[in-house]
């Protein structure tokens, strides 16, 4: 059976002069390429593709659970202090949840949530 063979999260964004730098200098994301309105970037495995789209609706009027991503890693303390140091705004601190995760979120510069979660049998 055919399957899938890889996962990118699609964004809108007001712009891409403003959310660029905030993805490569705040959250170590890498250019992949760029394309007429279109920024592709990736950390290790997590992908992203960012369109521009001025006149999208601000996702910051979505509700709490409106997260874009849930996204796995190997060392949520590391990240999550990694991203304290570089001032990215934390939106819900770092915890060890009782499903077994270690988590904390972020939103990012034009108001996407991403939640990372460390699987606490990992380490």
């Amino acid at each position: 059976m055919a399957g899938p063979i890889g996962f990118a999260s699609v964004l809108a964004v007001r712009d891409l002069a403003v959310s660029k730098p905030f993805w490569i200098q705040k959250l170590g994301f890498e250019v992949r390429m760029e394309d007429g309105g279109w920024l592709f970037l990736k950390r290790g495995a997590f992908f992203v593709h960012l369109g521009e789209c001025p006149d999208a609706a601000p996702i910051t009027a979505a509700p709490d659970h409106a997260w874009f991503a849930y996204v796995k890693v190997d060392d949520a303390t590391a990240l999550h202090d990694e991203y304290v140091g570089k001032g990215v705004e934390i939106w819900h601190p770092i915890a060890d949840k009782e499903w077994g995760m270690r988590e904390f979120a972020i939103v990012t510069v034009d108001g996407h949530r991403i939640v990372f979660g460390q699987d606490l049998g990992t380490k």
